[in-house]
């Protein structure tokens, strides 16, 4: 691949982070995913997104016959929050779905390896290495987003519900109420 179809995106929210243990969706192979929501006014990203997803058609026309299809008839990976999600999370920002058949590599701000679960969560902020690469099967074409590596910036509120602890939960239970008197 082209090194113009390969984006490090800046500081994104992780959403739907499912970077730990690959899930299989309605029988396909199992795969690592997160959804990267990009804030609106992060131009730059958005900007080297949009041109890597040209560099990936151009890269993959023999996929498509020798001839890149019109835009309308191609499923493209930059989507509006603010449109195609009901979800306040998603507003003010474009997002991407990526994916790999392999785990990413997770570090801190220092480039150290996360080695903790909860350090890495929907929620949290991020930057992402992603490749873009172009897809025609069973009629579908259009351009897809490889996960490649996660770099954790700093801690968001939880996305989904997740990450409440269980002392938030129940607090501190003492055994002197005596349930059989």
């Amino acid at each position: 691949m082209s090194a113009t179809t390969r984006v490090i995106t800046g500081v994104v929210r992780l959403s739907y982070c499912n970077i730990w243990e690959s899930k299989s969706i309605n029988g396909s192979d199992p795969k690592y995913s997160v959804s990267i929501l990009i804030p609106k006014s992060d131009t730059a990203t958005i900007t080297a997104i949009e041109k890597a997803v040209e560099a990936a058609l151009a890269a993959g026309t023999g996929k498509f016959g020798g001839k890149i299809p019109p835009r309308g008839a191609l499923k493209l990976p930059l989507r509006d929050g603010d449109t195609e999600r009901e979800d306040e999370a998603y507003a003010g920002h474009f997002f991407v779905n990526a994916n790999s058949k392999n785990p990413p590599q997770v570090v801190d701000g220092t480039l150290a390896p996360v080695l903790g679960r909860a350090e890495v969560y929907s929620g949290c902020y991020a930057r992402v290495s992603i490749e873009l690469y172009a897809f025609n099967t069973n009629g579908n074409k259009g351009v897809a987003v490889g996960l490649g590596n996660i770099q954790k910036i700093r801690d968001g509120e939880p996305l989904g519900g997740g990450n409440i602890s269980a002392e938030s939960d129940f607090g501190a239970f003492t055994a002197t109420d005596d349930f059989l008197a």
